[in-house]
């Protein structure tokens, strides 16, 4: 189906490679619809408690005034969950349920990731009412405003390419994007950003089933050059990790950021926040498990109509991560105001 495989495009195209070192754990199973069973949303006014609309066995398009929703209205699925703030269409409280699963990557906790992602739309104002489509695990949200669109797609999986934020103005301009990790009040689950030491170790190879050689690959669809990765881990789940992932997007250097054993060249990029700069019709979605540790050619440059392309599962190597993650690969401070 064409809106599925639209739903999650940047996700999948954004992978990773190759062999494990001894202290890496086990890559996480590719994302697949095993993932999914018995997934589903259900919207919320957090301020009545009312679920507003549920996903079933037939999909559901419908708009949904504001006021009916709230300010800030929830997003309750098996598996993830988030809140949205109407005005913006900022996400919050973007977190795992912990929910039993053969692919589940949380080790069976309620594990929040973000606490937030803002976009800074510069004075410009979402006021239509809500456009919701529920598809058994799949969600999109859409609201309008003058000069401003957002869209926010979601699957409700254990792991793999579930949630992209989407901003469009009419002025063409980029929308910045802040992404904020959660806290957590319970022992070790604390999201953090890393450098992922075992990308590091083999930058510059090739690895990949199209590959011939590791030293000059030669580079292909399904033959790719380690480069650096940062990603997210915690240090209570050995298979919990995740990466921001972006199309048509450009990170901003944090340049008062490095690693706790400082690298060169350093990822420039704080332990607990990371900012983009999305342009109109790109996207910021994060991928979890196997999708966050593979290495993959960047996602095609699309802002309009995207379709997922290039799925290349199971042809390109996974290089997983280390756990716990060493105390010199994570990324410090957590946050700075330094930019640019």
């Amino acid at each position: 189906m064409a809106g599925r495989a639209r739903i999650i495009g940047v996700a999948l195209a954004i992978a990773a490679l190759g062999a494990m070192g001894t202290a890496a754990t086990a890559p996480a199973q590719a994302a697949s619809s095993k993932g999914c069973v018995s997934g589903g949303y259900r919207l919320v006014n957090l301020t009545t408690g009312a679920t507003v609309a549920t996903a079933g066995r037939d999909r559901i398009r419908t708009t949904i005034p504001a006021a009916q929703l709230g300010s800030t209205f929830a997003v309750r699925g098996r598996y993830t969950q988030f809140d949205v703030r109407s005005a913006d269409f900022a996400v919050l409280n973007q977190s795992f349920t912990g929910a039993a699963n053969e692919l589940d990557i949380t080790g069976g906790r309620f594990t929040p990731v973000y606490a937030s992602k803002v976009p800074d739309h510069r004075g410009l104002t979402l006021g239509s009412g809500i456009a919701v489509e529920l598809d058994e695990e799949e969600l999109s949200l859409s609201r309008t405003g003058t000069g401003l669109s957002m869209k926010i797609q979601a699957k409700d999986c254990a792991q793999g390419g579930i949630f992209q934020m989407e901003p469009q103005r009419t002025d063409g301009a980029t929308t910045r994007v802040t992404h904020t990790l959660a806290q957590s009040a319970a022992p070790g689950l604390t999201p953090f950003y890393f450098d992922n030491p075992n990308f590091r170790s083999r930058i510059g190879q090739f690895l990949g089933s199209g590959c011939t050689s590791v030293t000059t690959g030669p580079a292909g669809q399904f033959c790719v050059q380690v480069a650096s990765r940062v990603n997210i881990a915690n240090d209570v789940s050995p298979t919990f990790v995740v990466r921001d992932s972006a199309q048509v997007a450009t990170r901003v250097p944090q340049p008062a950021c490095n690693t706790a054993t400082p690298l060169t060249p350093s990822a420039r990029h704080c332990g607990g926040v990371s900012v983009w700069d999305v342009a109109s019709g790109g996207r910021m979605g994060f991928v979890t498990g196997e999708d966050a540790t593979e290495v993959a050619n960047p996602p095609t440059t699309c802002t309009s109509d995207c379709q997922a392309q290039n799925q290349v599962r199971g042809r390109l190597a996974n290089l997983g991560h280390p756990f716990p993650v060493p105390a010199g690969s994570r990324l410090t401070p957590r946050i700075s105001s330094v930019l640019g």
